[in-house]
């Protein structure tokens, strides 16, 4: 019996290790300005656990952040704004995760263009996800 106890603190001590990431790499986001030069993108995220704040990017320039995903759900929405005044935006859910299956190493690319917001996992050529919209979501200082 003490054998058996002994046996089952241990997986449950490894599982414990397991689960907190220590072993596995953690999820990560990606944005890219790939908008026409001397045009600024303003990057804003927000997580179930986080606020990641401003983020400004002139052409060219990246932002990335990485994170273990939870076993619960994990979900980060982001706002980009561009142009004069940041007038056009997109509002986005850059990462989506969690639940039963616990994503590691999971990677998903932004890049802001002209004409939208396109999306890849690095595996395939980025696809146009999100379209610039130019209504009233204007960011706040």
């Amino acid at each position: 019996m003490t054998r058996r106890l002994s046996c089952f603190l241990i997986i449950i001590a490894l599982c414990a290790e397991l689960s907190n990431g220590a072993v596995f790499p953690k999820d990560s986001v990606h944005f890219n300005n790939s908008i026409q030069p001397n045009t600024i993108l303003r990057v804003h995220c927000i997580s179930d656990e986080d606020d990641l704040g401003d983020h400004f990017l002139s052409h060219g320039q990246t932002y990335d952040f990485s994170f273990y995903e939870s076993i619960f759900k994990t979900e980060v929405i982001c706002g980009l704004w561009q142009g004069p005044g940041f007038e056009y935006y997109a509002l986005l859910k850059a990462y989506e995760g969690g639940g039963l299956i616990v994503h590691y190493g999971k990677k998903n690319y932004w890049d802001a263009r002209e004409d939208g917001i396109y999306f890849t996992h690095g595996f395939y050529p980025p696809k146009l996800e999100y379209r610039w919209s130019a209504y009233s979501l204007a960011p706040t200082y």
